[in-house]
């Protein structure tokens, strides 16, 4: 008989799996918060070194290594040239099992007075993973400017997360700024966090198109808003790094990929989906989070540390403390067992999300932990961000990807990877990755 899957679509209650696929989050200011409504606390120095000028300022710890910094607008980023610390993708070998992909990824990214950003990324350096960062907008926008937002279907000013102060603002950007520098990708989690009546699954394209562009001015200008003309700017063009993002709640996604792709966006995670290969959709990546196993409970729920708790204490006030250790063991058993059932079987890319919050006395945040520190520095696994994983699979052979994904979840080919995908693989296209330098 067929597992009962139990799963909550962003924020919603725990519920079967075809019901939370049609299901509409109620509960607003759950899920993507930051120190609660009023966003990140104060505090921190900046880091790197205070660009000069408008244009070809002065290098410091703010810029890729062996780059000339060129700012931007207000000089809040600029272009440093490529991001450092990513390896190339490459085509697969014939005959050669692919590796075992992992992403970790954070909705609203933001420092607060937890210090879960600059935590997690200490963990990510240590274990030799890099990750995404869905950064909200309004975590850039100090409260005394929250009428610069104009959310789609709200007035102007208003977001279900609070925004931020000047030094909130400063803390956050030091830990984009040094997050960058290591690998992990910048994306969005948008601005608001509207869910429910009026929220994002009722939005059109044209309104996704607005948040965007306002999520990327709030990055672009948080030293005009904050009133700051000194300090290092994000090392990066923001129009460019932003590749991809995951929708508050798991709504409006129909209408929000409609935008993405016309903005050049190459993947989405707002979906819910088996254990199985990424496949695109009209243009993007579906790299959706997954299903895995609930230890002792007999039924599965998403890779997100807000689903497990809606199945352990109900909501996201503090359960029973006596729980904690137990809730926070059975979740990372979870995580492990789907991370086996793919290490082992069809290896399938293992899509995991959580916030920076300490539910039930942090006990999820443990449970992440204790996964990166068991699963990213075994032989043939890379942890990796959203945007490294679109990579590797633009640069497959799209006849390779096809046979992975025709396999089921934690099936690896009855007559071994070698034989599997032994077929000679189609040249690569120039110009996509993967493909041979071209010569001058």
């Amino acid at each position: 008989m067929a597992t009962t899957r139990r799963i909550t679509r962003g924020i919603t209650q725990g519920i079967t799996t075809s019901a939370a696929l049609a299901a509409v989050c109620t509960a607003s200011l759950a899920g993507c918060g930051i120190g609660g409504r009023g966003g990140p606390e104060a505090g921190a120095r900046t880091e790197g070194a205070r660009a000069k000028g408008a244009h070809g300022a002065r290098k410091g710890a703010g810029a890729a290594p062996g780059s000339r910094v060129r700012l931007i607008g207000d000089g809040s980023t600029a272009f440093t040239g490529a991001q450092p610390r990513l390896r190339r993708a490459e085509r697969l070998k014939p005959g050669r099992r692919p590796p075992q992909f992992v992403v970790f990824s954070w909705d609203g990214a933001g420092e607060d007075g937890q210090r879960l950003f600059s935590h997690f990324r200490k963990v990510a350096r240590k274990n030799r993973a890099t990750m995404t960062y869905f950064l909200s907008g309004v975590y850039m926008l100090p409260e005394d400017k929250r009428d610069l937002y104009r959310p789609p279907r709200h007035s102007p000013g208003r977001s279900d997360i609070g925004f931020n102060d000047v030094r909130g603002v400063k803390r956050t950007v030091k830990q984009l700024r040094g997050a960058w520098l290591e690998g992990n990708e910048i994306g969005t989690h948008f601005n608001g966090h509207f869910c429910g009546e009026g929220g994002v699954g009722e939005w059109s394209v044209g309104e996704w198109k607005d948040e965007i562009a306002q999520a990327k001015s709030f990055v672009k200008s948080w030293k005009s808003n904050t009133g700051r003309t000194k300090g290092a700017p994000l090392p990066f063009d923001y129009d460019r790094e932003l590749v991809g993002a995951r929708t508050p709640c798991l709504e409006g996604r129909k209408n929000f990929r409609r935008a993405a792709r016309e903005l050049g966006f190459r993947y989405d995670t707002s979906g819910v989906n088996d254990q199985v290969w990424p496949k695109k959709k009209k243009g993007l990546w579906d790299l959706s989070m997954q299903l895995v196993p609930v230890p002792d409970r007999g039924f599965e729920t998403l890779t997100m540390d807000y689903n497990f708790m809606i199945n352990q204490s109900g909501s996201t006030s503090q359960g029973d403390p006596d729980q904690y250790e137990y809730w926070g063991d059975q979740m990372r058993d979870g995580l492990l067992k789907g991370f086996s059932r793919a290490y082992k079987g069809n290896r399938a890319p293992l899509i995991i999300g959580n916030h920076f919050e300490s539910w039930n006395g942090g006990t999820y945040m443990r449970a992440v932990e204790e996964t990166i520190e068991r699963v990213c520095t075994k032989r043939e696994v890379r942890c990796v961000s959203f945007r490294q994983l679109a990579d590797w699979l633009d640069a497959q052979d799209p006849k390779t990807l096809a046979k992975l994904r025709k396999l089921k979840v934690g099936k690896s080919p009855k007559r071994g990877w070698a034989s599997y995908l032994s077929g000679r693989p189609a040249p690569a296209p120039r110009g996509v990755p993967g493909a041979p330098a071209v010569r001058p």
